[in-house]
């Protein structure tokens, strides 16, 4: 799928291309104990990260990822890469408000990367 991307843009498949994996904390975490303000603590709370692989093509020139389930805080965590352009699988979003909210997410982060789904 990466190739295909990349001659759909007209990127030289000469280009360095490094795949990384970005690791992106699953809902949960720690919730605070509401007891009183002077007893106030945080409470573990079981939570699980979510790995995505993440292709970068002569390093933040292009941004591929084509896994599945792909949610806002990865969104967000790839855009602080300021990437020139990013591609995902149009298949691969969480849900359809996620794939709606990843321009917006993208503007406020990194305004000047370009946006493509397939």
């Amino acid at each position: 799928m990466l190739f295909q991307v990349l001659l759909d843009w007209g990127v030289d498949l000469t280009l360095p291309i490094t795949q990384e994996t970005i690791l992106v904390k699953d809902e949960g975490g720690k919730m605070k104990d509401e007891m009183g303000a002077e007893n106030s603590s945080f409470i573990p709370h079981t939570s699980s990260f979510k790995e995505y692989q993440v292709f970068f093509v002569d390093d933040n020139a292009l941004a591929a990822c084509f896994d599945a389930d792909i949610n806002e805080a990865f969104v967000k965590e790839l855009a602080a890469h300021h990437p020139l352009r990013v591609v995902f699988r149009d298949a691969g979003f969480v849900s359809d408000s996620v794939k709606i909210n990843i321009e917006q997410i993208f503007k406020l982060i990194s305004p000047s990367t370009e946006i493509k789904t397939f």
